[in-house]
C-alpha cells in the first residue's frame, strides 16, 4: 500500500508496483487544463488520479488490460474523492481507441512496457507489464494519434534508447516532442529516464529540462523533487 495526500494505492494484485519515475510523470505532465484525460495501461490507477488530483474537472478514462490490475485499479478510484470523475475499462488501447470518437482527449498520459528481447518473468502479469508484445509502439502510436486533440498533449516515460526509439516513430505520425525531462537517480548518475511530452506541432526543438531524485549522498531529496511532489507525497 502506498499512501498519498489526496488518494491511497492498493498495489497487491497488480504487477507494476507504485515508482518514482511515474510520480514523476504524474506531478510534470500538464494537464491541468482540457476536460477529459486518457491513461494508456493505467495499473494500479496511479496517473488517473494524480491527473484527477491536478485537473479537478477533467474526466479521466483509465484502461489497463490485465483483469487483476483493473480491478485493483477500479477499487482505488473508488475509493478516492475522485471516483465520479474516473473510468476504469479493462480492454487492449488498440481496441479501446475505435470505441471513442477520434480527436476526443485533451492530453493522454503512458507508462508503457518497453522490453522487447529480454528475459522473461515466469510471472505473466508481469512479463505482460514489461514487455511490448501486446503493445507494440507502433500500435500505441496509432491509437494515441486516433484520439488525441489536434491541440492536445502526450506523456511518455520511457529509458534514454526506447524514448529515441519510440520518439523516431512518433514523428512520422506527426507527433513531435515539445518538452522533455531527463531523470536522474542522482546528479553524478545518468540519466536513467526520459519523460517526454508530445504534439502535433511543427517544432524540431523541444524544451529540455533536468531532474535528479536525491542529492549526492544518496538520502536527501533534492529541492526540485520535494517542489514537484509536494502535493502528493506525505513526507513533504
Amino acid at each position: 500500500m502506498f499512501r498519498f495526500k489526496q488518494f491511497t494505492i492498493q498495489q497487491d494484485r497488480t504487477a507494476m508496483k507504485v515508482c518514482t519515475d511515474a510520480c514523476v510523470l504524474g506531478a510534470w505532465a500538464d494537464v491541468t487544463t482540457g476536460a477529459r484525460i486518457l491513461d494508456i495501461g493505467t495499473g494500479t490507477g496511479l496517473l488517473a488520479l494524480m491527473a484527477a488530483q491536478r485537473n479537478p474537472t477533467a474526466r479521466i478514462d483509465a484502461v489497463e488490460l490485465d483483469a487483476d490490475a483493473a480491478g485493483q485499479a477500479r477499487e482505488n478510484v473508488m475509493d478516492s474523492p475522485f471516483a465520479k470523475r474516473i473510468v476504469v475499462a479493462q480492454a487492449r488501447i488498440q481496441a479501446f481507441a475505435v470505441t471513442v470518437p477520434g480527436s476526443f482527449y485533451d492530453h493522454i498520459l503512458t507508462n508503457p512496457p518497453f522490453y522487447t528481447n529480454s528475459l522473461r518473468s515466469p510471472d505473466a502479469a508481469v512479463s505482460r507489464a514489461l514487455h511490448t508484445d501486446d503493445l507494440p509502439f507502433s500500435d500505441l502510436i496509432e491509437a494515441v494519434a486516433r484520439v488525441l486533440k489536434p491541440d492536445g498533449s502526450w506523456w511518455v516515460l520511457l529509458p534514454p534508447p526506447e524514448s529515441d526509439r519510440l520518439t523516431a516513430l512518433a514523428e512520422k505520425a506527426g507527433l513531435r516532442p515539445v518538452r522533455q525531462l531527463h531523470l536522474r537517480h542522482q546528479p553524478q548518475k545518468s540519466v536513467f529516464r526520459h519523460l517526454t511530452g508530445f504534439r502535433f506541432a511543427a517544432t524540431t526543438n523541444p524544451e529540455m529540462e533536468e531532474l535528479s531524485i536525491r542529492e549526492n549522498d544518496g538520502q536527501t531529496y533534492t529541492a526540485n523533487f520535494r517542489d514537484l511532489l509536494q502535493h502528493y507525497y506525505l513526507i513533504f
